[in-house]
């Protein structure tokens, strides 16, 4: 490596714990570190692990370098699913319903993921790399999918969901959305020989600077409060079908409406309607017994009145 592409290089690197000691610090003053505990401790365990593996990489000690690396990169898998879970939740927020469905989809998706890695490592023959890393890199590869997922289902309905870009679950979110994209490029290009090693690795380094310098500015500026206006009332709309699915009503509920639609009708005769000569009583109940009222679309016929025999 020439040596100012490995000045370069350090620079870059040295510049991630930086970063992330600011968002640390922002998160702690605004009490953000509550809101969102997986992503606080995200940066947290970034910053211990350099601490731990570029000491290990500047002491020219690959052995342990390569494990703490891949120690590493289990647990930034980890935690970025749920960070992205943690995101979900934030703006499903007043919707609890969809929430709920969401967080079942989401144990599925990390069910499914945690298969799909087990299959691709028992089934790979690479002789370049052993099971367990096959798996780390596919589920992790699986997780950056998910983010950038994310980030446009956020970018294409925010306005439903009354979600500003301001909030800080959308800052979160386009910071991971935008680092998956560029490092799922980064990959094809690489596997495509478009790309050498240390060009792969300044450009990844760069692109995941960017997303920290996104953190660090969405975690100084005060997240506005939710739009509460009237493009919420489709979500909602979501929220109440849900809510009919999980809570059926019961089979005969209809029939207490038609009731009470029948005695609106009937409510609406006068009481103190003239009453027939002696000689049409007959006609005059036949007449009404007759009558067929319409209400919302059904015909109720009405039954006789009693009339006094003294």
């Amino acid at each position: 490596m020439d040596e100012k592409i490995k000045i370069l290089y350090y620079v870059l690197w040295i510049a991630h714990p930086l970063l992330q000691a600011g968002i640390a610090i922002a998160m702690l003053r605004s009490n953000l570190h509550r809101k969102f505990m997986y992503f606080f401790a995200y940066v947290v365990t970034q910053i211990l692990s350099f601490a731990i593996i570029f000491p290990a990489y500047l002491r020219h000690d690959y052995s342990a370098y390569f494990y703490l690396y891949w120690i590493s990169n289990a647990i930034n898998v980890f935690l970025g699913f749920k960070i992205i879970h943690e995101i979900f939740l934030d703006v499903f927020k007043p919707f609890h319903t969809l929430r709920d469905l969401g967080s079942v989809l989401f144990k599925w998706a990390g069910l499914v993921m945690l298969l799909v890695a087990g299959v691709v490592s028992v089934s790979s023959n690479s002789h370049e790399m052993a099971p367990w890393m096959l798996a780390i890199l596919t589920t992790q590869r699986c997780v950056r999918i998910i983010q950038v997922g994310m980030v446009l289902f956020l970018l294409f309905f925010a306005h439903y969901l009354g979600v500003n870009c301001k909030q800080h679950s959308f800052g979160i979110a386009l910071g991971l959305g935008g680092y998956a994209m560029m490092e799922l490029v980064l990959i094809a290009s690489w596997v495509g020989q478009h790309l050498g090693n240390t060009s792969m690795d300044l450009v990844n380094m760069a692109a995941y600077n960017s997303a920290l310098i996104t953190w660090f500015v969405y975690a100084l500026v005060k997240s506005p409060a939710r739009d509460a206006a009237a493009t919420l009332l489709q979500p909602q709309r979501w929220e109440q079908s849900l809510t009919d699915i999980h809570h059926p009503l019961p089979a005969d509920s209809l029939i207490p409406m038609f009731e009470g639609m029948v005695d609106r009708a009937l409510s609406r005769t006068p009481v103190n309607a003239p009453l027939p000569s002696s000689g049409s009583a007959t006609q005059a109940n036949s007449a009404v017994a007759g009558e067929v009222v319409r209400v919302a679309g059904f015909d109720f016929s009405l039954p006789p009145r009693i009339t006094s025999k003294t």
